[in-house]
């Protein structure tokens, strides 16, 4: 999730860009990204899979909360915000910036700090819902969850509640696997921390945090100088295939790396610490961020790039594959383009009139392999900021599937 500074603006731009962004949006392979989607030249370099189709669409209203939870949104002032007047009545579902699949057509999604930034987010409980996508009747419904917690007092440092509930103002958490035990790694941003969680989300070890690596948030940087912007830590993470490593991967360059280069590392789950191996993503543009990351295979990985605007404004919402075998030797994961979700084929018009499909939110920020030539794609819906479908509304949480025009020939314990 932006800073709400970010959101307004990018609101602003939608307005002001829709027309020649629109027509942008259209050619998947216009623009800078086209060398990294396009085949380009060398024996088996792989080409883009071409256009995508949708077949499953449902929707979460953006107005739901968490049956008899707490309100929240006191922070964020009383003015209207796309036609919804803060504080709230209790906790949103809202704000999905990770996903966990878990093999029985439910599925188990992160919410992320709250409302922006960690000065608005000290009501906002931090929790991990557990909801069922019908696309039948195209909804989404909420089966239940559990709210994250340090009882043990595992953190070092201050936090909000006397109950140590964790909230947006402790951590602002982006990314969630579950590994083979049944627990639960989730990455934060303002660390960077790894968070290790039990199955009632009951903090288990204390904070991993990335050596070398600060945030402005980092509530322990005793007075050094952060080296990674704001919002800018853990967005994504993928559990390797081996069921022994996490690849946590930052949405910011930090300081000294080349623009647009993002650092993925690797965690060893048996000695819970970094084993120093790493790899370089690097974005199309350096104006653009991640929004989640998943493995296919022992080297690939699925990443969403996306750019910062919304609606008509959108330009660049695509999932991309990406090779750490590095086969053309630049130093960086080798892309290629899987997926426009800007251009996804319609044809029976299963969230609208039949043709081409938008997912033109913001932020984009969970991907789910479910077969091989399937993905799960849901947006984060920056509640009550962003307004992506329709001005002046706040986006629902959309939960689409989409088939790619290829199978992605990955490793069967991905789907595990």
């Amino acid at each position: 999730m932006r800073s709400i500074t970010l959101l307004m603006c990018a609101g602003a731009a939608a307005l002001s860009l829709a027309a020649p962004a629109a027509a942008a949006a259209a050619n998947p392979t216009t623009g800078p990204t086209a060398g990294a989607a396009a085949d380009r030249g060398r024996p088996g370099w792989p080409a883009a899979f071409g256009q995508a189709t949708l077949t499953g669409f449902a929707a979460l209203p953006a107005q739901t909360y968490v049956p008899g939870s707490e309100p929240s949104g006191s922070a964020l002032g009383t003015a209207p915000v796309n036609g919804i007047t803060p504080p709230f009545p209790g906790q949103p579902v809202q704000g999905f910036s990770g996903i966990v699949r878990r093999g029985d057509g439910t599925y188990e999604v992160l919410s992320d700090n709250g409302f922006g930034n960690k000065a608005n987010s000290s009501d906002f409980l931090l929790r991990v819902h557990h909801i069922k996508p019908d696309f039948r009747d195209k909804s989404v419904k909420v089966l239940g969850g559990f709210n994250l917690t340090d009882p043990r007092k595992l953190v070092p440092f201050a936090l909000t509640r006397q109950d140590r509930t964790l909230t947006g103002a402790d951590f602002d958490v982006e990314s969630i696997v579950r590994t083979q035990d049944g627990t639960y790694w989730i990455g934060d941003e303002f660390g960077p921390y790894l968070l290790h969680f039990d199955r009632k989300g009951r903090l288990m070890d204390a904070p991993v945090a990335l050596p070398g690596v600060r945030a402005p948030e980092n509530p322990e940087l005793n007075g050094a100088q952060p080296n990674l912007a704001s919002s800018k830590g853990f967005e994504g993470m993928a559990r390797g295939v081996d069921g022994r490593h996490l690849y946590p991967l930052l949405e910011g360059t930090v300081a000294g790396d080349p623009e647009g280069t993002l650092r993925m590392n690797e965690f060893d789950l048996r000695t819970r610490s970094y084993t120093g191996r790493r790899w370089t993503y690097r974005l199309d543009s350096p104006a653009h961020a991640i929004g989640d990351a998943v493995a296919v295979d022992a080297d690939r990985f699925l990443v969403i790039e996306r750019d910062n605007a919304q609606g008509d404004a959108a330009q660049v919402k695509r999932v991309y594959l990406a090779d750490r075998r590095d086969r053309d030797g630049d130093g960086t994961l080798d892309k290629t383009l899987v997926a426009d979700l800007l251009n996804l084929a319609d044809p029976r018009g299963l969230a609208g009139a039949p043709g081409t499909f938008r997912f033109p939110f913001q932020t984009i920020e969970d991907v789910a392999v479910l077969d091989d030539r399937t993905l799960a794609v849901l947006d984060d819906n920056n509640f009550p900021f962003s307004n992506g479908r329709t001005a002046g509304r706040p986006d629902d949480n959309e939960f689409i599937t989409v088939r790619l025009a290829r199978g992605l020939q990955a490793d069967p314990r991905v789907r595990r």
